[in-house]
């Protein structure tokens, strides 16, 4: 805890509580948190699902909200799962992600970079070393992943991906998982997919997951209702793959005190159930984006990402942090890229989270702060 810094993020929270305690207007572009309505019919479901006796949550979860995840991901990609040995429900897709490499052997952590920081700062409390693997806008912000030896391989417990990407936005074909998925196989580590955004994309077609792989032998798919259905607070997500890495952190999470709180679950059900929803909410951030991109590109910062997510990930050259401290300064919050690792520098992210109000009115502002 010493040596590491602290998280990023608090820092912009900090710094936007100080413009609004000094009467700023401000525009928060930078944390990643959905502020859409929760749907009424998922709030209902959590009502419901309170009962006069509180008990403690199973680890492993209801297995009416492991049946609803598996019938989503057969739906979605075609994924057939077993609901008991494949599925695990967990408190949203961070605490998850953190503990990964806590049940793990291996001396190392590949990660990407630019990347969510809880990838690192994981391996970093599970006493484990990160590699690095560079994202670079040139090849698409994906990994090369044939430049890591074999010997390096071998030290590796388990290896990030992160698509559709943040901060990049970028999506990945579905070659880049069968390739890793065979090196995590072939060297004894786990391919980790946190595909939080796989639900939030503006382009022809839909991303894709590891779990479309014919054989998800170590390989372990993180996923939440956060984004996909604008449940953040409710902390509601899953991992699911292979059966041998779930009774591993079925063994495990008992210790740490993290199963899902079973009204939680209630809501998990429905939400996993009902695709109108998720159509409105990609709705919703595309029509945000439209409002923004625009303005950001005719006054120079260039969208370098991709068509997923709800980031913009925007080139701003080598002036981006101090860029990133004047819009500040003037209530516009975005998120410096290096934020999430020296590979981020030079660009800013922009989470359309704000409402499309808010949106179309910091374009204006930055049309005017920018010129």
């Amino acid at each position: 805890m010493t040596g590491m810094p602290a998280y990023p993020f608090v820092r912009l929270t900090e710094a936007k509580r100080r413009l609004l305690a000094a009467g700023a207007e401000v525009i928060d572009f930078g944390i990643g948190e959905p502020r859409e309505e929760t749907p009424a019919f998922i709030r209902e479901a959590l009502v419901a699902g309170l009962q006069p006796l509180s008990t403690y949550p199973q680890t492993d979860g209801l297995p009416e909200l492991r049946a609803a995840i598996a019938a989503w991901t057969q739906r979605r990609f075609g994924a057939e799962l077993d609901p008991e040995a494949q599925v695990l429900p967990t408190m949203g897709s961070k605490e998850a992600i953190f503990h990964l490499a806590q049940v793990l052997g291996g001396e190392l952590v590949a990660i990407p970079a630019p990347a969510y920081p809880v990838y690192e700062r994981g391996a970093l409390f599970a006493g484990k070393e990160v590699l690095v693997l560079p994202l670079r806008e040139e090849f698409g912000f994906l990994p090369d992943l044939d430049a890591v030896n074999a010997a390096t391989w071998r030290r590796v417990a388990v290896l990030w991906l992160n698509y559709p990407n943040n901060p990049t936005a970028a999506t990945a074909p579905p070659s880049l998982y069968e390739h890793a998925a065979a090196l995590a196989r072939e060297h004894g580590f786990v391919l980790a997919s946190d595909e939080a955004y796989s639900e939030i994309y503006f382009g022809d077609g839909a991303p894709a997951s590891a779990l479309e792989l014919d054989d998800v032998s170590a390989v372990a798919v993180f996923n939440t209702l956060s984004k996909r259905s604008s449940m953040p607070g409710y902390r509601s997500g899953f991992v699911a793959g292979d059966p041998e890495l779930v009774a591993l952190l079925k063994r495990y999470r008992p210790n740490v005190g993290v199963a899902p709180q079973e009204f939680i679950q209630r809501a998990a059900i429905a939400a996993w159930g009902d695709e109108q929803h998720v159509e409105q909410v990609r709705a919703g951030y595309r029509a945000k984006r439209d409002a923004l991109l625009e303005v950001l590109e005719e006054h120079g910062l260039r969208s370098a990402g991709g068509p997923a997510t709800f980031f913009l990930w925007l080139d701003a050259g080598p002036d981006a942090d101090a860029l990133a401290g004047r819009l500040l300064d003037d209530g516009i919050v975005l998120a410096p890229g290096s934020f999430f690792g020296p590979a981020g520098a030079g660009y800013l992210r922009l989470a359309l989270v704000p409402t499309l109000t808010e949106c179309e009115r910091a374009a204006a502002r930055l049309a005017a702060l920018l010129a």
